[in-house]
């Protein structure tokens, strides 16, 4: 592994460790709640609809019909990688929720939720599985403008969904960035190991 990706894996994981340790010491729960309030600021009936929608997509049935679509598209290690990256993400997410146990917000929720709250799992999917797809967009896809297009789409969803889980009111924002940044380390580690040991297609 070079140097340089050594540096952003280790700095993201000194990051993830420093929202952990504010977590576990309460000494975030004033920047969670001005978050908060600034996204339920925004709500209305439009948004309410659009971040139910979104926060959907990384639902257990649709991280399913979204994997088995693609593979029976693609058929190749590509789909195998996927899989591999969303997993991941889910056995991770689940394990370290278990271990630190943080109740969810005791605030509105606009859809039902179970379970417990740190890291944000549906953040970690967004990323490990549609961030692999991005990946995928901007290696096979020669188009710029095409490239460029659905790069741009699916960053604003990959984001959209990290937001949904605080406007619906079941994660705190330093879940969220939690997600965000162990789900980067997951997904660089699965595009780094894949691509050295499956060779020709990812």
């Amino acid at each position: 592994m070079k140097k340089s990706l050594k540096i952003i894996i280790g700095s993201l994981l000194i990051l993830f460790i420093l929202i952990l340790l504010g977590v576990i010491t309460n000494n975030l729960s004033s920047f969670d709640n001005i978050i908060y309030k600034f996204f339920i600021s925004f709500r209305c009936s439009f948004l309410d609809k659009y971040f139910k929608f979104i926060t959907s997509f990384g639902n257990t049935n649709m991280i399913i019909i979204v994997l088995g679509l693609f593979v029976l598209i693609f058929r190749d290690k590509k789909a195998l990688v996927l899989t591999i990256s969303t997993f991941s993400s889910v056995s991770i997410n689940s394990i370290i929720k278990h271990i630190i146990r943080r109740k969810r917000p005791s605030v509105i929720h606009l859809v039902k939720q179970g379970g417990f709250s740190f890291p944000s799992g549906h953040t970690m999917i967004a990323v490990c599985l549609y961030g692999y797809l991005l990946y995928l967009v901007n290696k096979k896809i020669k188009n710029k403008i095409l490239k460029r297009i659905l790069s741009i789409i699916l960053v604003i969803f990959i984001l959209s969904i990290g937001i949904s889980r605080i406007y619906v009111g079941v994660h705190f924002a330093s879940d969220v960035l939690a997600g965000y940044l162990l789900g980067l380390v997951v997904l660089i580690l699965v595009i780094h190991y894949t691509n050295k040991y499956l060779k020709g297609e990812n």
